[in-house]
């Protein structure tokens, strides 16, 4: 199985934009991943034109009644399988607590599924908060991204994860694997420079060689409703993704039999 979720204490830092085209990518490659959307915004579902019509068709109806997770996958033109999200998925912050089997619970829905098929990666896209719907998030994943945009506040958000996590280790009884991505990067901006060797002295090698460009077409793309690689497949920001993708497969992040084809 491979689950990979994206976060960061820091909202604005590509998490979804991130989740979509790492989706959207092994996609390309010739497979169909699922995507979680865990973020009660609904960015992901709404670029991917997946639209809940409640609550009841978000990850929500299964702490509420147990509803089976394949029931709730919509397929997007992209060819990724979408859970979507919808505004009344923050109610279970709220509604259930924070005990071990209330944020194990999409760990164990996923397994208990049988999501373990290699050829379907499953990528799952979190809000900046630390919550029941975050934590079910990192309890169920097999590697973590952590998106950076070259900004110091985004560097103090990831280096906040990296004490969240150390915290959870006792009771994960695990280390979670990560990997720190640095994205918006404007190789002209001395910042961008300043914060990446930062980073590099914070996380060394889990530090991505990859870098997401700043790229217009990226940031283009979500008011069409579509991933890169639809939107702009010959752009800068589809090259990243793609490169991406080849790294995290090269290092054994994700598998690399989940794919047809490298």
């Amino acid at each position: 199985m491979t689950i990979v979720t994206i976060f960061n204490q820091k909202g604005g830092v590509g998490k979804t934009t991130t989740a979509l085209n790492l989706a959207a990518s092994l996609a390309q490659h010739g497979r169909r991943p699922y995507a979680i959307d865990l973020d009660p915004q609904s960015h992901l579902s709404a670029i991917s034109n997946i639209a809940a019509a409640s609550g009841d068709d978000t990850v929500l109806s299964l702490f509420q009644r147990n509803r089976p997770l394949r029931e709730l996958v919509r397929e997007s033109a992209s060819g990724i399988g979408i859970m979507p999200s919808h505004p009344e998925l923050s109610k279970v912050d709220t509604l259930f607590g924070k005990g071990y089997n209330v944020v194990n619970r999409l760990n164990t829905a996923l397994r208990a599924e049988k999501f373990d098929d290699h050829e379907q990666p499953v990528i799952i896209d979190c809000c900046p908060l630390i919550g029941v719907l975050s934590l079910n998030a990192i309890f169920a994943c097999d590697g973590l991204i952590v998106p950076i945009s070259a900004d110091h506040l985004s560097a103090k958000g990831a280096f906040q994860i990296e004490k969240t996590l150390k915290a959870l280790e006792p009771v994960l009884k695990r280390r979670v694997k990560r990997r720190y991505l640095m994205t918006r990067f404007d190789g002209r901006r001395g910042m961008a420079w300043d914060v990446l060797r930062m980073v590099e002295e914070k996380f060394g090698e889990e530090v991505c060689r990859t870098r997401i460009a700043e790229n217009v077409s990226l940031a283009e793309s979500p008011a069409y409703n579509k991933t890169i690689f639809e939107y702009a497949p010959a752009s800068r920001g589809a090259h990243d993704y793609d490169e991406l993708l080849e790294e995290l497969l090269a290092d054994g992040f994700i598998e690399r039999r989940a794919l047809l084809r490298d």
